[in-house]
């Protein structure tokens, strides 16, 4: 099972990814971040409580800064991971609507790293999962 909200059509509200990135401990999450990890794996190295990492994990993945994937094992003892999903986040002011002169609106894009290949064969296999 994957999750990755940075390949959802619909990209997040600047709002939930400045949000998101002025959270302390959500920064030190990101940080931590240098390869896939788990939740406990994360609390113990940022000491930050379990379940408030849960919270800054779901927050971080919701405004698509990290992605989630389960490692299956076979004695059922499912492991998630979480690793960033970014390069780069930027934050921009620009024009707003046309009808409106003095309306200026943020923006944020994302530079993704490229997708490797077990990456791509996950998809794959999780899109051939719900059409059958």
């Amino acid at each position: 099972m994957v999750r990755d909200p940075s390949r959802e059509p619909e990209s997040p509200s600047v709002d939930e990814v400045l949000d998101a990135l002025a959270d302390d401990a959500a920064r030190r999450i990101v940080a931590a971040l240098t390869e896939p990890k788990t939740a406990s794996e994360l609390s113990e190295e940022c000491d930050i409580p379990l379940s408030t990492t849960y919270r800054k994990l779901e927050m971080l993945t919701d405004a698509s800064l990290l992605s989630e994937s389960t490692d299956i094992r076979r004695d059922g003892q499912h492991t998630t991971r979480y690793s960033v999903s970014f390069d780069a986040v930027t934050v921009s002011v620009g024009d707003g609507d046309e009808g409106d002169a003095g309306s200026r609106e943020f923006d944020v894009e994302f530079s993704r790293p490229e997708r490797t290949r077990d990456e791509r064969l996950a998809d794959l296999w999780s899109e051939l999962r719900e059409e059958t």
